[in-house]
């Protein structure tokens, strides 16, 4: 049903910004929780969705990543070019070339291109395109609202476009959609997620694995047993630990981890006990050396089947628990609330 719905909205989207020349909506992709299995399926459920961009007729994006030109690790900006279009305008002459024409001309019969509008400089900018983005679907929403049985509302978000869907029944459902760039043919997005608290420049965009998540949750389902019990495993735990500085990225991120390491076929059912022990075993380890590798990256045993860059495959290891090493009140909280969920 949501994606359904999103897909009904981007359609819309795609067809108000067809003649413009601002970035163009593929079909989005659930991602998360919801879309891995483990969600607890409440009324503060948030289904998330990348929609991916693609450039508009006469520009092509450029991705510049971390390490490269001084930029952090796991960000990137995206260069937006100019591409000739003087074939398409003597083809079919509904386009005029942004590169062999004056700006007057261009100013006078055109749609300005994605330079003038979504960047700052020669690079997309996350909010700018965000805002253009939350604008196209209100815009959708006007033109598809009388075929649907709800209310939209778009919540503010300087990176996300945020949507309530409140029905007639009374039942709200939350949406996030995540922008994306595509990393060549890989399946690695630079996304509109938030950049680390101080990387506040909006040209910076996030690399986001949460496709690379979603397929691996969908290997283990394949090699699993029918009833596995490690979505469960996840679903107590994140309850469990609601509202704790432990995140549910963390431990997602240990129950990854542990699913490389014990095979499939011990994860039935009647083993729900022992793998909730392994889960926790290895989460008061790792709080205790204060070091959570990223699943991902750096990280031999994720299964060749899920596509990666080499360079993720081959790189470092990223520390989750890197902070925990600069901020003592903190992982003393971690410990503490670890101790006090074995207590129960």
């Amino acid at each position: 049903v949501v994606e359904e719905l999103v897909g009904n909205l981007l359609q819309a989207c795609q067809i108000i910004s067809l003649r413009t020349f601002l970035p163009r909506l593929e079909q989005c992709i659930g991602v998360g929780s919801a879309f891995e299995g483990w969600s607890h399926h409440g009324e503060d459920t948030v289904y998330k969705l990348l929609v991916p961009l693609k450039p508009p007729p006469g520009h092509s994006f450029q991705l510049n990543l971390g390490t490269t030109r001084g930029l952090p690790a796991r960000h990137g900006r995206v260069c937006v070019n100019l591409e000739c279009m003087c074939e398409r305008e003597q083809l079919l002459g509904d386009v005029f070339c942004f590169l062999h024409h004056s700006q007057r001309h261009l100013r006078r019969y055109q749609h300005p291109e994605l330079l003038q509008t979504l960047c700052t400089g020669i690079y997309l900018d996350v909010e700018k395109t965000t805002r253009w983005f939350q604008l196209c679907v209100r815009n959708a929403w006007d033109v598809i609202a009388d075929e649907q049985s709800c209310q939209l509302t778009v919540l503010p978000s300087s990176r996300f476009c945020k949507l309530q869907f409140t029905y007639d029944t009374g039942k709200i459902i939350h949406i996030e959609l995540m922008l994306g760039v595509q990393q060549d043919n890989l399946e690695v997005f630079l996304g509109s997620e938030e950049a680390e608290a101080d990387l506040t420049s909006s040209t910076m965009w996030v690399e986001s694995c949460a496709l690379q998540d979603l397929l691996f949750f969908r290997f283990v389902d394949r090699q699993a047993p029918n009833d596995s019990c490690h979505l469960t495993c996840l679903q107590l735990l994140t309850y469990l630990l609601e509202d704790s500085v432990l995140s549910s990225v963390h431990l997602k991120t240990v129950t990854m981890h542990l699913l490389t390491l014990v095979p499939p076929s011990e994860w039935c059912p009647e083993h729900l006990l022992e793998r909730l022990n392994d889960v926790l075993d290895y989460l008061h380890h790792c709080l205790e050396e204060k070091q959570l590798h990223h699943f991902l990256l750096g990280n031999e045993r994720v299964p060749k089947e899920i596509p990666l860059p080499l360079a993720c495959r081959r790189g470092r290891p990223l520390n989750l628990f890197q902070h925990l090493t600069q901020e003592p009140d903190t992982h003393a909280q971690a410990l503490r609330e670890f101790s006090e969920l074995q207590d129960r």
